[in-house]
């Protein structure tokens, strides 16, 4: 069921908003820990669990669906907000080094979340700072295993509770959006929903996941506060 807390649709609003600047900025590589850090941690992690199918869910104007293409992988990205896929579907070339295993489609996480969706069997689900809300993201979390088979694996990458805390208190709770260090062409920075990582753990473990690794990938030259935190996980009682 769509969540109807405004916030939610803030987040949507924001990103159909700032589509033109996201894809320019994810193009000319201008967001530092993207380009330092977390697109390398989140193709490295991706490929540690060697699937063949993915599915890339909130997959914006496609860089990870085709970097993982390129390795090999059939994937299919997908994202609520059409500009964004109408950019993805535009970067594929017919020189690509894995013609045809990409495709992007769009589509709500309401729909996917209620099953409604036809998508799939996949090997793994990936969410690349793509869960920003916080209802909308149970509901989703908790239908992923219906989309999977064989071990079914799930990699999520988002802010590093501890590093996105701030000065604020350590705690579950939705906070401002900020495009702090982006161009003056985004604006109305959609609002987030900050869980702990005690919190992340819960929500894996009750969505029918349990939990393999936790990487917390940082810049190079010995920073001491982690890019992010990527969770690996697997479709629980898996083999049993």
């Amino acid at each position: 069921m769509e969540s109807k807390d405004p916030r939610e649709q803030e987040i949507i609003r924001s990103w159909y908003s700032n589509a033109a600047p996201w894809s320019h900025a994810i193009r000319t590589a201008s967001i530092a820990s993207r380009k330092l850090v977390t697109n390398q941690a989140i193709v490295d992690a991706v490929s540690s669990i060697l699937p063949s199918r993915v599915l890339d869910l909130g997959c914006g104007e496609g860089w990870l669906a085709r970097a993982l293409a390129g390795r090999g992988l059939h994937v299919t990205g997908v994202d609520v907000v059409p500009e964004l896929i109408a950019q993805a579907a535009a970067l594929i070339s017919s020189d690509d080094p894995a013609p045809g295993s990409v495709q992007y489609l769009v589509q709500d996480y309401a729909s996917i979340a209620n099953l409604s969706w036809l998508g799939g069997p996949f090997d793994a689900v990936v969410c690349n700072f793509s869960l920003l809300g916080a209802k909308s993201v149970e509901t989703l979390i908790a239908a992923l295993p219906r989309y999977l088979e064989g071990p079914g694996y799930l990699i999520i990458q988002t802010l590093h509770p501890v590093a996105a805390c701030g000065d604020q208190p350590y705690e579950d709770g939705w906070r401002a959006g900020s495009w702090l260090g982006f161009s003056s062409d985004f604006h109305d920075p959609a609002p987030w929903y900050l869980r702990t990582t005690e919190s992340w753990q819960a929500l894996l473990q009750r969505c029918g996941f349990d939990i393999l690794e936790c990487r917390e990938p940082k810049a190079p030259g010995g920073a001491v506060t982690a890019a992010s935190v990527i969770w690996i996980g697997r479709r629980r009682n898996y083999g049993a």
